[in-house]
């Protein structure tokens, strides 16, 4: 934010006085952080060797949702649920979005308002800094850019990985290491492990004056703890000295997670020295379920990222929002990610456009008895891959407890009774084709609809922008 940041809140038109007061909103988002891999999770299954003292603050202070999903297993679905409100295949991202268009699989529709379009009329200032993944180049549209979807400021990167957290490159391709950075639509090259400049960008904007003028939305995405696992050396050892026995993969994941604590430790700190964390609704939750490769722990659930079981996204989530939110609260309250984006504009005092998926938690959130949010999920996954995905998808839908899952395109149907098998043991397909019917009548008609918005971008585009030179050059 910085510079950008204070220019854009003090041009925000002011709240209406007549309005009830409406809380900033600080919305942290990890990167394939396993389930466990909090210490505040450790009753639910966690890991042991975690230690996570402020965003555990989060969940302390406020609420723990115990039945909390992601929308998809992977990065991008998730992230275009969130800014939509969505199923994300219903709004053109059924898969991931990269900078390159040979394995390109996802194009987030221009024809569905995100959330910080919707928040600005409310009078809200939005910025995003870390991660975006939802487009931003000609294949999947430069009109995708954040700038060009709602949000004044962002400092952070469009595609979806980092290969070097310090060098802030990625390795394409051809082989060339092409840097991420940008502030709105430059190339910057700062300094630093990229957690660090996420979370000190993050502070010094709450901190500055202008932050107190107007509500605003801070999306702080983080790409930690997302492959490369690369911590600074020195949490390495910290993590080692007090884990004695502890392999050095998940040492070093381990160490990933906490560094990326400690700034969101700064951030929480910023909120209480600009005295505005009285006045913030603050939310941490992650994309998808933990990669098992570098060792993630996602607590019972079976699978890790990528799966379309549990463990690929069942996902924490908590938030604080003081003086609403009773302190060390749970609920069981079964919610999506999408569901913030109703609820994020419940808060605001802005009405969700027709068709949405997503449904407010704010009774949820105020303590107060809330039904069942809906009564079918659904995950897609769209992927390439020869011989492992091949451009189809694994899908996955649970209704009254029973969930059927294709966890990848050549792998038989399984059908499990969640409410008896939390854990995905035993495949009831043989013996209750019956309810498997049943539920693949329901993929069936969810992918006839969502057939309807395309996942690549159209030629010409309908962005005037679309046969323009990307703004990253890439």
């Amino acid at each position: 934010m910085l510079a950008a940041l204070a220019l854009t809140l003090l041009a925000a038109p002011p709240a209406d006085a007549a309005d009830a007061p409406r809380p900033n909103v600080v919305f942290i988002l990890a990167d394939d952080l396993g389930f466990g891999d909090l210490s505040i999770q450790r009753p639910f299954g966690g890991a042991e060797d975690v230690r996570t003292p402020h965003i555990d603050s989060i969940f302390e202070q406020g609420l723990t949702f115990r039945n909390f999903y992601a929308n998809c297993t992977v990065c991008s679905p998730t992230r275009a649920a969130l800014m939509t409100g969505r199923f994300p295949s219903s709004v053109g991202v059924p898969g991931v979005i990269r900078p390159w268009p040979e394995d390109n699989w996802g194009y987030l529709s221009p024809h569905a308002p995100t959330l910080p379009e919707l928040l600005k009329p409310a009078g809200y200032s939005t910025h995003l800094i870390g991660k975006w993944h939802l487009g931003g180049e000609p294949h999947n549209g430069v009109g995708n850019h954040p700038l060009k979807r709602g949000f004044d400021t962002f400092e952070g990167f469009l595609g979806g990985m980092l290969s070097d957290y310090v060098a802030h490159t990625r390795r394409y391709p051809d082989g060339s290491d092409r840097n991420m950075m940008r502030r709105g639509e430059m190339v910057i090259d700062p300094k630093g492990h990229a957690t660090d400049l996420f979370s000190d960008w993050a502070a010094a904007g709450i901190q500055d004056p202008a932050s107190r003028d107007t509500p605003f939305f801070l999306y702080l995405a983080y790409n930690a703890p997302h492959t490369p696992i690369q911590p600074p050396a020195e949490w390495v050892e910290k993590v080692k000295d007090r884990e004695p026995g502890i392999s050095d993969r998940r040492a070093n994941l381990v160490a990933l997670i906490e560094h990326m604590d400690a700034g969101v430790g700064r951030v929480l700190a910023a909120l209480e020295e600009s005295g505005q964390a009285e006045n913030t609704l603050v939310v941490f939750t992650s994309d998808n379920g933990g990669h098992l490769g570098p060792g993630a722990n996602n607590g019972p659930w079976r699978g890790g990222k990528e799966d379309l079981y549990e463990g690929g996204h069942r996902v924490a989530c908590g938030a604080r929002w003081p003086g609403v939110i009773e302190p060390g609260s749970q609920t069981d309250v079964t919610a999506m990610t999408m569901d913030w984006f109703a609820t994020l504009l419940d808060v605001a005092g802005a009405e969700p456009p027709e068709g949405v998926d997503a449904v407010s938690l704010v009774p949820t959130l105020r303590g107060e008895d809330q039904p069942p949010l809906r009564e079918v999920m659904h995950w897609t996954r769209l992927e390439g891959r020869p011989l492992i995905w091949g451009g189809k998808a694994g899908d996955a839908v649970v209704k009254d407890g029973w969930k059927l899952v294709q966890n990848r395109p050549y792998d038989p149907l399984q059908l499990f009774h969640l409410a008896e098998d939390p854990y995905e043991e035993r495949d009831l397909f043989e013996e209750r084709k019956d309810k498997a019917r049943e539920l693949a009548k329901l993929l069936q008609d969810r992918r006839r609809r969502d057939g309807a918005v395309p996942f690549t971008a159209p030629p010409a585009g309908p962005f005037p922008e679309a046969d323009a030179e990307s703004p990253s050059g890439e």
